[in-house]
């Protein structure tokens, strides 16, 4: 059971009825059609037992719940240069439901104003003297949805506890516990988003379709925002395992699918439950989510930032007695093919997944073949002889 199921048997019908985004129809296509005969592929056959099977190549989409793993590899092996031996914090800014329907119509803007609200909001804080008065460095990572695939646009900031003082001389820890009042982030966010907001609209970059200016931004004022600190992290190794978690989500993965029937598509949501939805209303909301074009959904701020990484970053491992970063594992021009057989190695180290081992046996290595015209027909088989 897969999302492209629900569109294969779907989605036609839901084009045909619905007035659908360049991107979004791009997004449904390309989840349709990965790791299908469409795109290609080659054949895996097992060097012990003889299995074989077609392997099709991804799409690649960054919305497709099938494509993240590779991608999620790549990503988790830089952040590993920039991680420091301290404690983490786990800092969620969410926008309130009022402003959600401008963010739908103006998501790039809105969700360029979200980062840059939050990462203002650590960075002066961090940076104040009653407080901390030391340089931060955290990653934002943006998620528009909820366990039912409802619009609700947030940001999860992992961040570290403590910063480099702002003379690069020392370390500057912050409590173990805690890293800022609440209350005091979400009023500091609130003033920062809202004055953005004014000034985008006031220079057009954020439409709001009839919407009141005025009142909107008093009832913005008026409304309580959430910023949410989850417990913290215990060091570097929890921060990785979460990072390699979340990163890289889409909306709903495959493994939340439980069945597509007469009732609707039925999913898994939280603690066990579940959710049906009509299979026009799962498509919809799935393609709520879909990101503009070329936007950058994971951005580092701060000590994390790419700015800093060779500078002030260094700083502060040293003074924390951190090791130097590994080297890159593969300094030279990538080549398609084999970088893409060295990610296999890579994402074993990891993530714990072996896609060269066979499945059938669990002893052979699985080695590539092309893929003729009649074998990409063909169920898999394994061997007799």
């Amino acid at each position: 059971m897969e999302v492209a199921d629900i569109f294969l048997a779907h989605g036609e019908v839901y084009r045909q009825h619905h007035v659908l985004t360049h991107d979004q129809r791009k997004v449904m296509r390309a989840v349709e059609v990965c790791r299908t005969q469409v795109l290609g592929g080659h054949l895996d056959v097992c060097d012990a037992c003889g299995y074989s099977a077609p392997s099709y190549n991804s799409c690649r989409d960054r919305h497709c719940p099938k494509c993240q793993s590779l991608a999620q590899a790549r990503w988790l092996e830089k952040r590993l240069e920039r991680l420091l031996p301290v404690h983490y914090f786990h800092v969620v800014f969410t926008l309130p439901a009022a402003l959600r329907q401008v963010a739908r119509r103006n998501q790039r803007a809105v969700y360029k104003l979200l980062f840059a609200a939050a990462a203002s909001t650590l960075l002066r804080l961090g940076e104040d003297e009653a407080r901390l008065g030391a340089q931060l460095g955290f990653t934002a990572i943006l998620h528009t949805w909820t366990r039912e695939l409802d619009f609700h646009p947030h940001l999860h900031c992992v961040v570290t506890g403590g910063g480099l003082s702002k003379d690069g001389t020392r370390w500057v820890a912050s409590k173990s516990k805690f890293l800022f009042p609440v209350h005091v982030m979400s009023a500091l966010f609130r003033g920062i988003f809202i004055d953005g907001l004014r000034r985008a609209v006031e220079a057009g970059d954020v439409r709001l379709d009839g919407v009141n200016l005025k009142e909107l931004l008093e009832s913005l004022y008026e409304t309580k925002w959430v910023v949410y600190a989850k417990r913290p992290f215990g060091g570097p190794q929890q921060v990785f395992q979460y990072l390699g978690r979340y990163t890289h989500r889409v909306g709903i993965s495959n493994q939340r699918l439980i069945s597509l029937d007469e009732r609707g598509v039925t999913f898994y949501t939280k603690n066990g439950r579940t959710a049906t939805l009509l299979p026009n209303e799962f498509i919809r909301r799935f393609l709520l989510h879909v990101l503009p074009p070329g936007f950058v959904k994971i951005r580092h701020y701060g000590l994390w930032s790419a700015s800093l990484a060779t500078t002030r970053l260094e700083l502060a491992r040293r003074l924390l007695g951190a090791d130097a970063p590994p080297a890159p594992p593969n300094p030279a021009p990538p080549d398609p093919l084999v970088d893409e057989l060295d990610w296999q190695k890579r994402l074993l180290l990891l993530v714990g997944i072996d896609v060269t081992r066979c499945p059938r046996c669990n002893v052979g290595r699985m080695v590539r073949q092309p893929l003729d015209a009649t074998a990409a027909d063909e169920p898999p088989q394994t061997d007799t002889s």
